[in-house]
Formats: structure tokens, C-alpha cells, sequence
């Protein structure tokens, strides 16, 4: 069963920026698919398992971005 979570990320501002976030993301493990809406900075990740807030952070990072405390 698929498992969708939404978080919010810092410092997204063009199309590149929603490129390097998704990218990052989708290559976590059992990650399905990235949306990401960038006027808000949510980002809808819909994965096989819940993911650990730690693996989504260290993704986001990896982007170059920071992700909001819950």
C-alpha cells in the first residue's frame, strides 16, 4: 500500500529548484513519485513505506535546500 506524505521546503524559487528536489527524493528507496508545488514549497512524496524524516532531510539537503520543521 502506498503511503503519501507532504513537507515543506525552504528556499525553492524556479523550475531548477523543483528539478534538484525532486531528483534528489526520487532516489530514496521505495520512493513512487514527487510533486512539488512551488509557490507553497510543499512537496507530496507518495512511497511503498513510510520514509524517516531523516532520509527525506538529508535528500532535500543534498538539493541544496532546508527542510521545515513540522
Amino acid at each position: 500500500m502506498a503511503v503519501t506524505s507532504t513537507y515543506t521546503v525552504k528556499g525553492m524559487t524556479c523550475s531548477h529548484c523543483v528539478n534538484a528536489v525532486t531528483e534528489e527524493l526520487e532516489g530514496l528507496p521505495g520512493v513512487a513519485g514527487v510533486q512539488v508545488d512551488l509557490g507553497s514549497g510543499a512537496v507530496t512524496v507518495t512511497s511503498e513505506a513510510p520514509l524517516s524524516q531523516d532520509a527525506v532531510r538529508g535528500a532535500v539537503d543534498e538539493a541544496g535546500y532546508e527542510l521545515a520543521d513540522a
